[in-house]
C-alpha cells in the first residue's frame, strides 16, 4: 500500500513537472530563451490566463476587463480577447485603451491631447480568478465536512480519512497556534479570521504550484495580495487593542524622559511598530513565496538555454534540472505550509500583544 502510494506521488509529481518546460518556453525575437519573460512574466499579473503555446500560437482563456474612462467619466467592460485582436490587427488602441509595456502591461488609456493615463482598474485579472478558485475549494472543502458532522453524532462516532485529516489541522490552528498565542479570554473573536487566513494562504500558495491550468498563479507573490492581509490584520490589532495596549504605546511605564521629555523617543518608537509590525507580515510571505517561483523557473530557462548551446550539454543539465525542479517543488510544497502557519502565527502574537493583562502590584 505504502509502495503504491508513493509511485502515485512520483507520477503525479513528474507529470506536473514535465508541463512546466511548456509553459515556459518563450522566445525573444532572435531566437534565444527569454529568461526575463519565462520568469517575470510568469509571476506578473495578466488580463488573460496563458494555457500554454503550441506551433507558435498562444492557447490563453479571455478574462473580463472593466475600467473607468478619463475622458468620458464611464465604465467600460470587454472580453481581453477582444482588445488583444483589435491591437493585433494594427490598432493602437482599443476604445481609447491599451496594453502599456513599459508599465508591466498594464491597462492605459490614450487621452485627446496624446497624453496617457492609469484608469480606474477593476478588471478580472489572474489573480482574481485564482482567488475566487481558491474561495471555490475551500467552500466545498468545509463544507463537505460540515455536512459530514451534521450527519454524524461525534460522541459516537470519529471521522475518518480527509475528514479527520482537516480536524487535525484545523485543531491543531485553533489550540495549539491561536489559542496559545493570543490568550485564553480573547482568542474566540479572532479564530475565525485567523483560521481564514491560514487555510486561504495554504491553499493559494499549492494551487501556485501547479504549472497547469487551474494553478500556476503568483497570488502569494503579489505584494498587493500580501499588503492586503497585513492590513487586515493591522485593523485587527488596532482597532481592537483594550487600554492597556494604547497605554503602553503613549504612556509606557518607562522614565518620564524617555516618554515625555525632552523628546517622546517611546511613543514615537511604539507608533513606528504599529507599521512595521504588518510591514514584516507582508515583505516575509511576498518575498518568499516570489522567490520559490523564481528559483523554479529559471532552472526550467536552463533546460532551453543550454539545448541551444550543445545537445551534450543540454542533456547532462535538462537531468541536474530536473532533479533540481523536483527537490524545489518538494521544498515549496513544505514553505507553502511554513508560510501559511508563520502568517498566522505572528498575526495571532500581534494581535494577542494588543490584549496585554492590568497587572496589579500589592504589597505584602
Amino acid at each position: 500500500m505504502k509502495k503504491t502510494l508513493l509511485r502515485t506521488l512520483c507520477m503525479v509529481l513528474l507529470v506536473l513537472l514535465a508541463g512546466m518546460p511548456v509553459r515556459a518556453a518563450h522566445s525573444s525575437g532572435d531566437g534565444s530563451v527569454d529568461v526575463e519573460e519565462i520568469v517575470l512574466g510568469h509571476m506578473a499579473d495578466a488580463y488573460e490566463w496563458h494555457i500554454t503555446t503550441w506551433e507558435g500560437r498562444h492557447i490563453s482563456i479571455p478574462l473580463p476587463i472593466i475600467v473607468r474612462s478619463e475622458r468620458t467619466g464611464e465604465w467600460s467592460m470587454f472580453s481581453s480577447a477582444e482588445m488583444v485582436e483589435a491591437l493585433h490587427h494594427g490598432a493602437t488602441d482599443y476604445k481609447g485603451f491599451y496594453f502599456n509595456e513599459e508599465r508591466n502591461g498594464k491597462i492605459y488609456e490614450r487621452l485627446a491631447d496624446g497624453t496617457s493615463v492609469r484608469p480606474w482598474d477593476l478588471s478580472f485579472t489572474k489573480s482574481v480568478a485564482q482567488i475566487w478558485m481558491v474561495v471555490l475549494v475551500l467552500l466545498v472543502v468545509f463544507l463537505s465536512c460540515a455536512h459530514w458532522y451534521r450527519r454524524h453524532d461525534v460522541r459516537k462516532e470519529s471521522p475518518r480519512g480527509f475528514v479527520c485529516l482537516m480536524e487535525m489541522l484545523v485543531m491543531t490552528i485553533h489550540d495549539d497556534l491561536i489559542k496559545d498565542s493570543i490568550g485564553e479570554k480573547h482568542y474566540r473573536p479572532y479564530a475565525p479570521y485567523l483560521l481564514t487566513v491560514f487555510f486561504f494562504i495554504f491553499v493559494t500558495n499549492l494551487l501556485g504550484l501547479l504549472p497547469v491550468f487551474p494553478g500556476g498563479a503568483n497570488v502569494t507573490g503579489n505584494i498587493n495580495i500580501t499588503f492586503f492581509l497585513a492590513l487586515c490584520t493591522m485593523l485587527a490589532i488596532n482597532l481592537f487593542g483594550n487600554k492597556e495596549y494604547w497605554k503602553e504605546i503613549f504612556w509606557p511605564d518607562v522614565p518620564i524622559f524617555l516618554k515625555a521629555y525632552p523628546l517622546p523617543i517611546m511613543p514615537i518608537i511604539e507608533l513606528f511598530g504599529i507599521i512595521t509590525k504588518p510591514f514584516a507580515l507582508m515583505v516575509r510571505l511576498f518575498a518568499n513565496m516570489m522567490a520559490g517561483h523564481a528559483i523554479i523557473l529559471s532552472f526550467a530557462s536552463i533546460i532551453f538555454i543550454t539545448w541551444q548551446v550543445n545537445a551534450y550539454i543540454g542533456s547532462g543539465l535538462t537531468v541536474l534540472s530536473f532533479v533540481m525542479m523536483l527537490f524545489m517543488n518538494c521544498l515549496e510544497v513544505l514553505v507553502a505550509f511554513v508560510q501559511a502557519y508563520v502568517f498566522t502565527m505572528l498575526s495571532a502574537v500581534f494581535i494577542g500583544l494588543a490584549h496585554p493583562e492590568h497587572e496589579s502590584h500589592h504589597k505584602a
